[in-house]
């Protein structure tokens, strides 16, 4: 067969090996796993949970950095580019440089039907396992039990907080989805948890298996002041650090299961604490209440549940006055779309809603029905549909004074696709 040969013909041939584009199982992966002879020798740390992986996983990236490890990171979902996904040294690797492992997975699967996650978290694994490294970090995508990324025994799991999402996989309430979330866990190994009311589920896998399970209150802890923060493991303490430079109340939450992670990992991967204050200070990841600088004041956030949703309307409300608020806003058709709004609604004072580019999402007319069903009686919150984020993001910025705010949220591709071609320049007309 005619083998793809850019990164972007690679991702349309995955697109097309799976009747299903979610099949939760490991059997094909730990097969293909082996056939490609994919491990580490070096530490591995997996990170699941609901919320705040991503935050995790770049907090723990941008520390080892400091402290001068080579490390290799796969986080997910990306925002603009695939190679997002795969980061090795700080940077995302070139396309160029995946193809390789892309043909190494297609010509080890035969006839195995994988799925476009299954196949590309193999070849980024194989990206991984071929490069010269010092510390492996892997974020888990959906779950934990059954996700592929759980083919690869970790030598630290990091639970970060658990809310109620993707309920078809997963199941209905805390405790089902903790347990799934909590299969990442190995026996021997610390498991930190740094949800401060974790399900019991997760308490008790940890210790029916025998894990090394790491609590807040008990095993770690953090507090702070307006000006700085501490934290204290089991045989070490942080006094006085400036804040991550992630914003957000939450940030400090995952801040301090990621020094769990690496206090945990202490005797084969050292960090000195100047390692941890410069690795928070200078830490970036688009998409997690990022405030982009110039007038009108812009804010990104990729939340789309619940539990992040309320996390989003805290820090907003947390900024300071702002004569209006507009909101662009995207999601997913299986996410509690009412619940979201409603959450949002004493912030928002005009609406734009978008159609996102995959069949899952919610049209923008949907999204309008459905604010129209969970408005406050007596909102006068104006509401407008769009085809797309960008043009969603062109109108609100043409309709607002610079002392304005304009919140982007609802999901990754809300956030991507305002992102894909470079942010508008911001003009807002001033009111005379």
């Amino acid at each position: 067969m005619n083998l793809p040969t850019t990164l972007e013909a690679w991702l349309s041939h995955c697109e097309r090996l799976h009747a299903k584009s979610i099949d939760l199982s490991l059997e094909r992966v730990n097969a293909l796993r082996d056939r490609l002879g994919l491990k580490f020798e070096v530490p591995v740390i997996t990170v699941a949970g609901t919320n705040g992986k991503g935050s995790t996983c770049a907090m723990l990236e941008s520390i080892a950095l400091q402290a001068g490890y080579r490390v290799g990171l796969y986080i997910k979902p990306h925002l603009v580019h695939f190679e997002e996904r795969c980061r090795i040294g700080g940077a995302p690797v070139d396309a160029s440089e995946l193809l390789p492992h892309f043909e190494a997975v297609e010509m080890a699967r035969g006839d195995t039907p994988l799925t476009y996650f299954e196949f590309t978290t193999l070849a980024i694994l194989r990206a991984l396992a071929s490069a010269p490294l010092d510390l492996v970090i892997l974020e888990v995508g959906l779950g934990g039990r059954l996700d592929a990324v759980n083919t690869i025994d970790t030598d630290c799991a990091v639970i970060t907080s658990i809310d109620i999402d993707h309920v078809e996989y997963l199941g209905p309430d805390r405790e089902r989805i903790g347990m799934e979330k909590a299969q990442v866990m190995r026996a021997g190994k610390p498991a930190i948890v740094s949800d401060p009311v974790p399900p019991r589920s997760v308490i008790e896998h940890a210790g029916a298996i025998g894990a090394d399970l790491w609590l807040v209150g008990r095993d770690f802890n953090h507090s702070g002041d307006r000006q700085q923060w501490n934290w204290s493991g089991r045989g070490r303490r942080i006094n006085g650090m400036a804040y991550p430079a992630l914003r957000g109340a939450n940030q400090l939450v995952n801040a301090s299961g990621a020094l769990a992670a690496l206090e945990s990992l202490r005797a084969r991967l050292p960090i000195a604490v100047q390692a941890v204050r410069t690795g928070l200070a200078v830490v970036d990841l688009p998409g997690r209440f990022q405030i982009v600088p110039g007038q009108p004041t812009l804010v990104l956030d990729v939340a789309h549940n619940p539990q992040s949703v309320a996390a989003l309307a805290v820090n907003l409300d947390q900024m300071g006055f702002y004569p209006a608020t507009h909101a662009v806003f995207g999601a997913m058709r299986d996410k509690e779309i009412g619940t979201l709004l409603a959450r949002m609604a004493p912030l928002v004072d005009h609406w734009h809603f978008c159609a996102l580019d995959t069949p899952r999402a919610a049209s923008a007319d949907e999204l309008l029905a459905v604010w129209q069903q969970v408005a406050p009686a007596g909102s006068k919150s104006t509401a407008q549909c769009h085809g797309s984020p960008a043009a969603a993001l062109r109108l609100a910025l043409g309709t607002a004074d610079p002392a304005d705010r304009i919140v982007v949220f609802g999901s990754f591709y809300t956030v991507g696709g305002v992102l894909k071609e470079g942010l508008p320049q911001r003009s807002a007309p001033h009111v005379g």
